[in-house]
């Protein structure tokens, strides 16, 4: 495909375009990852975050059409979606309770939760973008990269927004709750044990991770917020 040519760049406008499409909860989470950091590290985190995460998706759409093959990688990758948004929850608490202790270590934290959480939440979506490339992998690498000024910006919205409104930090929370029950329902092992589930079979899964999320996030806010009270 030449550059020069019309398929080129309408290749070009497909990937950019679906990325776009798919990665809002991506810009969450890394909302959601860098919030706790001074203002000054934020900017990097996110960066830096967005960028390593375009990278590393890059090479999952190469491989994802084998990937998504693999029994039990959607369930490990539901659970760490769990784990990720209880995590962020209880981070919101620990920013209130010991400010902003050792910036750079807690960037690469924060780096590293993009990372992770970009990695399960993009298995799906590296599908429409492998396929909006056609097997065109330098077309691939221009219009991912593309994406990354388009993701940091919508993230460094977010940012601002959960500081206005704390009750988003929940809702982002919440949101990766809802796609690790997806994940959970759709992995091919569950596929192959129980047959495909339908659509409103998957959206209440989705809401059932959503909700243990926010309770057992509070629920652990709660506990840390009494033992706080009684050591006084």
């Amino acid at each position: 495909m030449e550059i020069s040519s019309a398929a080129f760049w309408a290749a070009l406008g497909s990937i950019v375009w679906v990325n776009i499409l798919l990665s809002g909860d991506n810009a969450v989470v890394i909302a959601l990852a860098a919030r706790s950091l001074p203002p000054r590290l934020q900017k990097r985190a996110i960066f830096w975050g967005s960028a390593a995460a375009i990278v590393m998706r890059i090479v999952l759409t190469v491989i994802a059409l084998e990937m998504l093959t693999w029994p039990f990688l959607k369930i490990v990758g539901g659970l760490l979606l769990l784990y990720i948004g209880v995590t962020l929850l209880l981070e919101e608490e620990e920013e209130h309770e010991q400010g902003a202790v050792g910036g750079e270590p807690s960037m690469v934290a924060a780096i590293r939760t993009i990372l992770i959480a970009d990695l399960v939440m993009s298995l799906d979506n590296v599908l429409a973008v492998a396929a909006a490339a056609k097997g065109n992998v330098p077309l691939l690498v221009i219009g991912l990269a593309l994406s990354i000024p388009l993701i940091i910006f919508g993230s460094t919205l977010l940012l601002k927004v959960m500081e206005r409104w704390p009750i988003i930090i929940t809702a982002g929370a919440a949101l990766l709750g809802f796609l690790a029950g997806e994940m959970l329902l759709t992995d091919p092992a569950v596929v192959a044990r129980f047959g495909e589930q339908s659509h409103t079979v998957v959206n209440i899964a989705g809401a059932i991770g959503a909700l243990l999320v926010v309770a057992i996030g509070m629920t652990l806010q709660k506990r840390r917020e009494s033992a706080a009270a009684a050591a006084k």
